[in-house]
């Protein structure tokens, strides 16, 4: 049965609607997504059938263009239109965190975070550059591989963070393990980032570890 078959209040669209995008499944929201099922199968059905060959939504939002294109029913122009759907949701966060002081906006800035790091096959060292306000000025991933003292130079911090004149910024790697921990040189590449960045009068307000589906603040565990 198509779905415009089925009763008004079951059609994803029409309970998006009366009811809020909260209220309706994965399947429901990807069958939106798709707009259209393929012979044989609704939106709906070809949905469930994705998430299930993908493993959940995440997996699905986080493959590559060929792994995604393999799967029938799926393209590059779908492809396409998904990376520009994440990108609007990741620039829709920026622009949240550059009006508002990110001090005040907890979740945000994790959701930001998540939205950058999470899923990476590699280690990234990255810097949210931030005014007086601790409003957003940028964001930049300044390093890639092992993060210890031997990749993560405080001298190119330091530049990054007087050429945007910020008063302030926070830290994030991730973690492609998955855990959410702080190690021994977590640690001790923070102290040295912020004994530097004193010295130019920039504030480390945290340093974030962003694992799969956690992330824990320096701040918040008294480690800075």
């Amino acid at each position: 049965m198509a779905i415009t078959d089925w009763p008004l209040a079951e059609r994803p669209r029409e309970k998006l609607l009366d009811r809020g995008a909260d209220a309706l499944s994965d399947a429901e929201l990807l069958a939106i997504f798709l707009r259209t099922g393929m012979q044989g199968k609704s939106a709906l059905d070809l949905a469930r059938e994705l998430l299930a060959g993908f493993g959940g939504l995440r997996p699905l939002l986080e493959a590559g263009e060929s792994e995604f294109c393999a799967h029938k029913g799926l393209g590059q122009a779908k492809f396409v239109q998904l990376q520009a759907t994440l990108e609007l949701a990741r620039r829709h966060l920026a622009e949240r965190l550059s009006r508002h002081d990110t001090l005040s906006e907890p979740a945000a800035v994790r959701a930001y975070l998540a939205s950058r790091l999470q899923g990476l096959r590699n280690e990234v060292f990255a810097a949210l550059f931030l005014d007086g306000r601790h409003r957003l000025i940028a964001y930049e991933e300044l390093f890639q591989g092992s993060i210890d003292s031997a990749s993560v130079h405080p001298r190119v911090v330091v530049q990054r963070a007087l050429a945007h004149n910020a008063a302030a910024l926070i830290l994030a790697h991730n973690h492609p393990s998955g855990i959410a921990e702080a190690s021994r040189s977590d640690e001790l590449i923070t102290a040295q980032l912020v004994s530097a960045l004193r010295l130019v009068e920039v504030r480390v307000l945290d340093h974030f570890v962003v694992g799969d589906g956690q992330i824990l603040s320096f701040a918040e565990r008294g480690l800075l």
